[in-house]
């Protein structure tokens, strides 16, 4: 199924063995060789190299201030009297971040769930073509790091926990950006498996585990061509990653044979000698040490200046292939809404993956779809995205809410309740002395507003304090504290895509606090700045929680059926500290499931969630972050208009005691700066294999509306591995969609740590009622081999292996036993 490894790897290294657990080393300012600094680049790129001076040459190697922008991340100048064009170079996970409008799509870890690198392909096309539309040059993705901890914060951006899926799909998706002219940014090279201490933790990570988990996905990108590799912010054993010869030199270019250019994440640089002599290329999105630092070294002869020649090489070489030098590159393409737009819905409803379906509560069908209490935010408001470089401005999003009304019908009833409140009520105006306008206080352009009073609470209770606005955030001191400081680093930018924003766009901060029986004093600074101001400061208490709560209640009570929307909001700079449901979500499904059992609740996270209601619900379908169309979407699931189509890409833990990283601290986050993979290759559903603990949900599950039988289980040996062939037959009344999961057992003959089993290969199949199929699978050779350490190479597991066929990770119908030899 998969084509992870690249050429060189089937290859022993030569020269010697690298040591890929070594920290890197530093080369000196020797002059590289000559077949080393002229690899990759044709004629044009050595042309334009000898006719470029040393500041021109520089200017190429670090990011400036573009003076069009069109809002994208970054910006590298050209050299207009050579021809060289600007880059401009956008984020773009799940579409292309620029101010502009674009298609959402819905989140990378929902595309995965639908286990189809043609589908990763067509998403690919999509940005690409949008990318280039809009004046845009670089994509800064795909994200390939794995999800090794569920408290990530970028685990909705990334795939799973599974290499060769991983590999898979950011293969086939570079190569439908690239296929539309926009070079690829593979990320973040590597593992950058967590946000919590980002730019400094060290991860001491062992060869072996480095090799079979983490590189496969980055390794299958090098092999689709990515044009460009984005260096991660961690250490890796003890170097930074932008700066590691072992990753940038020793793995990538030596062992991969990657051709393409490496530059750091934003403000990732540490050092110009070290890192420029390790393999970096280019640092962004400025010139703290690629610019005039670079020029000074090469002028004191701490860096030669074949280095320079060699990372202004590797970035030409990229652009002449995509056409930007010789002006071969064809024109840019008008955006096609509509196209992206039924890619999305495509994909949302490929990836809808139902978790639970009791006495097939789903599909909504008789009275069950003529009486619904929907409740919860995110069944008015649409998620579309999570927070940070994910971030895009949608065509449009409808409500989930419009969407189940308008496939319910006119004569179904639909009611909608609140629930859980993310945006505040008003306060009231007995509570304030003296009173304000705390709904709209506007300030006027250059002027300052202030305020000193008291806030009075009637009861000792929890207040959470929401503040909108629409600039520069007021300052707000309750009791001397301040309610909504500045976070620090980029904390202030990176705030969710879901609650960091008001339905009327002004921004919104919240603090949590407990408030006694009485008065507080309370003080706020406003500035209007150069355009004005307006804001309002808003409350949630323990009452108005009850109240939303008891409303909830009586809709619920009220409906044959119930559809209860559950959020998580993650975003690019924060971990999450707990994979409950945040706020008071879980009380809220309890007391409407303790009066109407026959509810649905459709979860828009970002990963593996605990569900300590799980028993009490009549069906879970978990929707990740679906994009602008998820509306449309999940009501077409809900109401049977398509199978659900997805499966897990992560193994869902029982709570926050049970996972690969529960209870070691030096596991994640680390302990002093420094974190220890020591769970080694068992990583996801393999940790649950080896340690014998059952997932709440596992790796590959996921419930179709129909049911599916397996059997006639073959393996034949093949030059490429192993053929694994069964039959699949739909045994329902309905059609339907099956991911078939192929799994192999370690290998009796190596001495080398090995999981219980692995994904070998899957196929996803849309079988109608009745229909049987015949699918061959191939574990190709890559798979069924081991990384030696002692010999830095692969070594295939040979000798009689069990093969297994079946629909998850734990759901396993059938098993034989194959032999592999060299």
């Amino acid at each position: 199924m998969s084509h992870t490894f690249s050429r060189r790897s089937t290859l022993r290294l030569l020269g010697g063995a690298i040591a890929v657990a070594a920290a890197a080393t530093t080369a000196g300012p020797a002059p590289l060789a000559h077949a080393e600094s002229r690899s990759g680049a044709g004629p044009r790129v050595e042309g334009l190299i000898g006719k470029l001076t040393l500041d021109e040459k520089i200017s190429l190697l670090h990011g400036a201030t573009d003076p069009n922008s069109l809002g994208q991340a970054g910006y590298v100048p050209g050299v207009p009297r050579l021809g060289i064009p600007p880059l401009r170079l956008a984020d773009g996970p799940a579409g292309v971040r620029v101010t502009q409008h674009a298609t959402a799509l819905p989140a990378p870890v929902l595309l995965a769930s639908a286990f189809d690198p043609g589908l990763a392909r067509s998403y690919g096309q999509v940005i690409g073509r949008e990318g280039r539309a809009l004046g845009q040059d670089v994509l800064l993705s795909p994200m390939v790091n794995l999800i090794r901890t569920p408290y990530a914060g970028r685990n909705f951006e990334t795939f799973s926990e599974d290499p060769l899926l991983a590999g898979d799909l950011v293969a086939a998706e570079i190569r439908g950006i690239q296929g539309e002219g926009l070079i690829a940014t593979v990320k973040h090279f590597a593992m950058n498996n967590q946000e919590k201490d980002r730019n400094s933790i060290d991860v001491r990570v062992d060869e072996q585990t480095m090799h079979e988990v983490e590189l496969r996905g980055f390794e299958a990108a090098v092999a689709a061509r990515t044009g460009a590799v984005m260096g991660a912010y961690n250490k890796v054993n003890g170097t930074f990653a932008c700066e590691n010869k072992t990753l940038l030199t020793d793995v990538l270019r030596d062992q991969w044979g990657f051709e393409g250019w490496v530059m750091t994440d934003w403000f990732a640089a540490h050092s110009t000698d070290a890192a420029i002599t390790a393999g970096l290329d280019m640092e962004m999105p400025g010139g703290i040490y690629f610019g005039d630092a670079l020029k000074t070294a090469v002028q004191n002869g701490s860096v030669s200046e074949t280095y320079v020649d060699r990372a202004v090489r590797r970035i030409l070489a990229v652009t002449d292939r995509f056409g930007l030098l010789d002006g071969s590159v064809p024109p840019r393409p008008a955006r096609d809404p509509e196209a992206g737009a039924a890619v999305a819905l495509e994909v949302a409803k490929a990836g809808a993956t139902l978790l639970r379906n009791e006495d097939h509560a789903l599909p909504l069908t008789g009275a069950a779809a003529r009486s619904i209490a929907v409740v919860g935010p995110t069944g008015s408001l649409p998620f579309v995205s999570g927070g940070g470089s994910a971030h895009v401005v949608p065509d449009h999003a409808d409500s989930p809410l419009d969407a189940i009304k308008s496939r319910a019908g006119r004569g179904a009833h639909v009611s909608y309740s609140l629930g859980e409140d993310l945006f505040g009520k008003p306060i009231p105006a007995s509570a304030l002395s003296p009173g304000f306008n705390t709904e709209a206080q506007a300030v006027a352009a250059g002027q300052t507003w202030t305020y000193e009073g008291m806030l009075t609470a009637a009861d000792d209770d929890e207040w959470t304090f929401v503040i909108h606005y629409s600039g520069v955030r007021p300052k707000v001191l309750l009791d001397g504290e301040d309610l909504f400081p500045v976070a620090p680093g980029y904390g202030e930018y990176f705030s969710g895509g879901l609650v960091s924003a008001a339905p009327d766009g002004l921004s919104v901060r919240r603090k949590a606090l407990s408030l006694t029986t009485g008065a507080h004093k309370l003080q706020i600074t406003a500035q209007g700045g150069t355009g004005g101001e307006l804001f309002r400061l808003r409350r949630i208490t323990g009452a108005t929680r009850a109240q939303d709560v008891a409303e909830a209640v009586e809709a619920a009570r009220a409906a044959h059926s119930v559809v209860l929307f559950a959020y998580e909001d993650a975003t690019e700079g924060l971990d999450r500290t707990t994979i409950a449901l945040p706020g008071h979500q879980s009380e809220l499904i309890e007391a409407v499931t303790a009066v109407n059992p026959r509810t649905t609740v459709v979860l828009n996270t970002s990963s593996s969630t605990s569900m300590p209601w799980l028993r009490s619900t009549a069906a879970v379908l978990q929707m990740y972050y679906p994009g602008q169309e998820g509306a449309a979407a999940t009501a077409a699931v809900l109401f049977g208009d398509c199978d659900p189509g997805g499966r897990l890409t992560q193994s869902f833990a029982v709570d926050d005691g049970h996972h690969p990283v529960a209870g070691d601290p030096r596991r994640y986050p680390g302990v002093d700066g420094t974190e220890e993979y020591s769970e080694g290759i068992h990583a996801g559903y393999r940790w649950y294999d080896a340690d014998g603990v059952r997932p709440l949900f596992p790796f590959g599950h996921g419930l179709s509306y129909t049911s599916f039988t397996y059997d006639d289980l073959h393996v034949r040996r093949a030059r490429h591995g192993l053929e694994v062939s069964f039959t699949v037959r739909n045994t329902g009344r309905r059609d339907g969609i099956e991911v078939a999961q192929v799994y192999v057992g370690p290998s009796p003959d190596l001495r080398l740590d090995q999981a219980v089993r692995v994904l070998g290969g899957y196929r996803r199949l849309a079988l109608r009622a009745g229909e049987r199929r015949r699918v061959t699978v191939v574990v190709e050779k890559g798979t069924l081999s081991s990384w030696d350490a002692k010999r830095h190479d692969w070594v295939l597991g040979t000798g009689r292996r069990k093969v297994w066929a079946g629909a998850s990770s734990r759901d396993l119908r059938l098993r034989t036993t194959a032999e592999v030899s060299a």
